[in-house]
């Protein structure tokens, strides 16, 4: 096992923060786009088990290191045993709180091994704080539902071929005459929501996409629906609440 991606070290505030989104990336898919494959990993029978998030954008449910220190800090222990024993959203959100702990500490890491000093460590601390966390992400925020629910209605009424779950056009959809004033406000109005599937803030010369379900909004890429697509779909849900079912 590559220990959380041990082999990569970065040594510059950039670096690590490249390391951190990546392995912050990787992290929120296992919890959100590929949540039914993660939670079919974490069978409570098998051996203690941790999320791995990798600078790859990848995710890896196994056991942890056997080097005795580890070579980078190690996620929470044993993540699996507590997957039946609370509700599934709870369960989610325990191990993103874990999670967003996971890739602090292994910033840090970096931070100190190669002797970052207080300006660098203030510097990265801004950068990762930039970003919303993973259980912000995971769990979904008040005021980011608020932003959500408002966009469903301006641009419903903005756009006369889209629906409640098409929030955005690429710029070369959008008539001529409006598009620069259309872009601006959409940057000022809507520059704080996120992607449910990436994290990543909202841009006006991107697709975006409302689950009809959960009301997360996604990028198209990101959930793999372009805009012709979307036209054709009468109720949107994405990929974390079309995979939901029963639990035993």
């Amino acid at each position: 096992m590559e220990g959380g991606g041990a082999a990569c070290n970065p040594r510059t505030v950039e670096e690590v923060f490249r390391d951190f989104k990546g392995r912050r990336a990787g992290m929120i898919k296992a919890l959100t786009t590929d949540v039914e494959e993660f939670y079919q990993q974490c069978d409570p029978e098998k051996e203690n088990l941790c999320l791995y998030g990798f600078p790859s954008e990848q995710w890896e449910v196994n056991l942890p290191a056997e080097e005795v220190p580890p070579e980078l800090p190690e996620p929470a222990l044993g993540i699996n045993f507590a997957r039946d024993g609370m509700q599934e959203k709870d369960w989610l959100s325990l191990v993103a709180v874990h999670s967003d702990a996971w890739l602090l500490s292994v910033a840090f890491y970096f931070g100190a091994r190669f002797g970052f000093d207080k300006a660098d460590r203030k510097r990265l601390f801004n950068m990762i704080n930039d970003l919303p966390t993973i259980f912000e992400v995971v769990t979904g925020a008040a005021k980011k539902q608020t932003k959500e629910k408002s966009l469903v209605s301006n641009h419903s009424s903005n756009k006369s071929k889209s629906n409640s779950k098409v929030a955005k056009y690429p710029k070369a959809l959008q008539p001529k005459d409006e598009e620069e004033g259309l872009d601006q406000e959409d940057e000022e109005e809507h520059g704080e929501t996120l992607c449910g599937a990436c994290g990543e803030n909202y841009a006006s010369d991107e697709f975006w996409i409302c689950c009809d379900v959960c009301e997360k909004w996604f990028h198209g890429k990101c959930v793999k629906i372009t805009p012709a697509r979307a036209e054709h779909i009468k109720q949107y849900k994405c990929p974390s609440c079309s995979n939901k079912r029963a639990r035993p």
